[in-house]
């Protein structure tokens, strides 16, 4: 391996020197690729409020949120390959789905002519091809998704290249626009991490329709502000079983996601105790953060241990560096303490590492996580371009989903000491008496007895001052046939509520007086 990958960096050094756009520097995988261009109207959603933001006059047309979709996807061989300008000219319609395909060529060579003015090389390399075949056939098979966020207000093809490089290795990538909840910007704010964070789950949906999509091996991967939404859409879905974050904002809005203390309490290390991929620009030094005045104080990737975690530094890259879509469109003088040929190579490790990780938590590949979690110099590259920190996940995930599997293991007897336990290692889950009450419940209907009792008793151990869960205990054990508990019991929950005639009653048709 080490030989093959220091092949692929630097195999292309030769036209790389006298490059004077962005090329992709590695070869595709076995697959061809196909893309889609798919567009729907998300009707649980409104997008357009009823008075326009910008213009301030009232709303017509269609007023749910349009979803755009791309999706790169393993296919058959033969067609005609998209171009760069191809893949630039869906950004015209992903906040107005009914635009005409004049309106859209006449904005797309407006904005294009303005980006390349004045550079040839960049005008002819807007034609030139890329890998995906508009609506080629699809491969048979089931293949694992990929979800891809861009990052702040970008369109859904920002990384294009490394959508078709992932289709090419076997994967099915779906993307959509970084869009507010209420207009095509997006907005620094929870409401605008929410609503990407919703879209990503409903590209999920979208893939659980196609039939070679196998989304029980599903990822989510965002650069920017998409690589902390995807951290949000993460911890309210735990079918996402992997994370890749491109230079992510995790590490850049600590306030959103800090620790469950203030912005989005649900966004919590318990509840991310998912593989993760962190790829990201050279760390600013203490002396810059001090400048800025920003904290360290709490770090959500330290904090992420209860699952294996890798944090790839790419030397040569700038954030804005880890978007192809704005390495295709940069020229020469953008580039300073490293080279436009550098930088491309480190595009390169940058998609390799991805395509690694996937396979590894994916594909169940054992080389591909050892390759995560080498030395950078073990797998064959420059030790100037790359560092890697790299640490295995420990421990059990003090979530509620957890307490409940301790339960079926241990026993749920041991309810109580098993909680203390999760609450020692930082369990934020509350278990209010109404939900320990229905818990019990739906146990005891199930004909679940001997588990009904002791989710009752941890109840009462938890909420001691609480009648009716005692009234509850008591009547789970006289289920169960412990008479003489379950009349201790009702006597108990009448001390807390004299009013309680529920009890009365039961402790009549168990021959029992209200009080010893």
């Amino acid at each position: 391996m080490r030989y093959c990958l220091l092949a692929f960096v630097f195999s292309g050094a030769t036209f790389a020197q006298a490059a004077d756009v962005f090329t992709f520097p590695l070869q595709p995988g076995p697959h061809a690729v196909g893309l889609q261009v798919k567009q729907q109207y998300d009707h649980s959603r409104v997008y357009k409020t009823r008075v326009s933001l910008l213009t301030g006059k009232r709303t017509s047309g269609e007023r749910a949120r349009p979803m755009q979709a791309l999706v790169w996807y393993p296919a058959a061989r033969g067609g005609k390959p998209v171009t760069f300008r191809d893949y630039y000219a869906t950004a015209a319609t992903e906040a107005d789905l009914g635009i005409d395909a004049a309106t859209v060529n006449r904005r797309t060579d407006t904005e294009l002519a303005e980006q390349t003015k004045g550079w040839p090389a960049g005008a002819r390399a807007l034609t030139r091809p890329m890998w995906a075949m508009r609506d080629a056939p699809a491969q048979a098979g089931k293949f694992p998704v990929v979800i891809y966020a861009p990052s702040y207000s970008a369109t859904a093809a920002e990384n294009a290249d490394l959508c078709e490089y992932l289709a090419s290795h076997g994967y099915i990538v779906l993307s959509s626009a970084s869009q507010g909840a209420r207009q095509r910007a997006m907005t620094v704010d929870v409401e605008g991490l929410e609503t990407q964070a919703a879209d990503i789950g409903w590209l999920i949906a979208q893939a659980g329709a196609m039939p070679n999509a196998d989304t029980g091996r599903l990822a989510v991967a965002g650069f920017s502000w998409g690589g902390l939404a995807n951290l949000v859409a993460a911890a309210k879905d735990d079918r996402i079983k992997a994370l890749v974050s491109l230079d992510g904002s995790v590490r850049y809005f600590p306030q959103l996601v800090d620790g469950g203390k203030t912005a989005i309490p649900y966004v919590m290390p318990a509840r991310l105790a998912v593989p993760m991929l962190y790829v990201g620009q050279r760390p600013a030094t203490i002396e810059e953060l001090n400048r800025k005045q920003n904290s360290t104080a709490y770090s959500l990737l330290n904090s992420m241990t209860y699952a294996d975690m890798a944090v790839v530094t790419m030397h040569p890259m700038k954030h804005q560096h880890f978007s192809s879509h704005g390495l295709h469109l940069a020229r020469d003088g953008e580039f300073d303490e490293y080279s436009r040929d550098e930088v491309t190579q480190a595009y390169g490790v940058m998609a390799h590492y991805v395509h690694r990780f996937l396979d590894g938590y994916l594909k169940d590949d054992a080389a591909a996580r050892s390759f995560i979690a080498n030395k950078p110099a073990a797998n064959g590259l420059p030790r100037h371009m790359v560092s890697v920190e790299a640490r295995r996940g420990s421990g059990v995930a003090p979530t509620r989903e957890n307490f409940a599997a301790q339960l079926s293991a241990r026993g749920f007897d041991q309810a109580m000491a098993i909680y203390e336990e999760l609450k020692a290692q930082g369990a934020t889950f509350k278990l209010e008496p109404h939900d320990i009450n229905s818990w019990g419940y739906e146990l005891l209907h199930d004909g679940m007895l001997a588990e009904s009792v002791a989710i009752f008793r941890f109840g009462t151990q938890m909420h001691p001052k609480d009648a009716n869960l005692y009234d509850s205990l008591g009547e789970a054990q006289a289920k169960a046939g412990q008479r003489s508990e379950a009349i201790d019991n009702y006597r108990r929950s009448l001390m807390l509520n004299p009013k309680n005639t529920n009890a009365v009653e039961r402790l009549q048709a168990l021959g029992a007086p209200p009080a010893p």
